[in-house]
């Protein structure tokens, strides 16, 4: 059985979707842009992608709560990214929690056609319910890191994000005001303080 060269390309350009996920405050966002900067070094054609709704910091940048940040694209809908994404090997999806459901067969997809897909989201909302595609994403992942923030309250690894401000919205952008990063135990006595409120 001969292969063509063709073929051999193929095997060699081989797709992969890798996951950071992690409260906030935790440097998902940081690690999307290392691994991005060091594909950038390594000449590939990279792309990032942040969801339109997101303009906390800027509209043309991803940029982390440290301030470090690289050109995006900002899109509506998830099947905005396969349209954007010829031409390209390395994608980057940052906050992909606010991202619609079908965002996971849109990684599937570019990951199938050979493209290092790399995407940051947040785990879980701040009730600590999974939030948006994020668990498909996990479960599709051939790889996924959890990143951990630290907690304010006492020092230990913290896994959630806790919310500072009365709104009962799932999705409310904010900063160290609105959220702080607790860890189990830390979260668990603020929500008993609020039920006796």
């Amino acid at each position: 059985m001969s292969y063509s060269e063709k073929d051999i390309e193929e095997t060699r350009r081989r797709g992969s979707i890798e996951v950071i996920c992690g409260s906030m405050f935790s440097g998902k966002t940081e690690e999307l842009l290392r691994r991005l900067k060091r594909a950038k070094i390594a000449r590939q054609k990279v792309e990032i992608f942040k969801p339109a709704v997101d303009v906390r910091y800027s509209e043309e940048e991803v940029v982390s709560h440290d301030k470090n940040s690289i050109p995006s694209t900002s899109v509506e809908h998830s099947s905005n990214i396969l349209l954007l994404s010829s031409e390209v090997e390395v994608v980057g999806i940052d906050e992909a929690q606010f991202f619609d459901e079908g965002l996971v067969d849109v990684c599937q997809q570019l990951a199938d056609q050979g493209l290092r897909v790399i995407v940051a989201g947040l785990d879980m909302d701040f009730r600590r319910v999974p939030f948006g595609p994020m668990p498909g994403l996990c479960a599709i992942a051939d790889d996924v890191s959890k990143v951990h923030a630290i907690c304010v309250r006492c020092g230990r690894l913290a896994n959630y994000s806790f919310r500072l401000v009365p709104n009962d919205k799932q999705v409310l952008l904010g900063e160290r005001q609105e959220y702080q990063p607790l860890c189990r135990r830390c979260y668990n006595k603020e929500e008993f303080a609020n039920v006796l409120m």
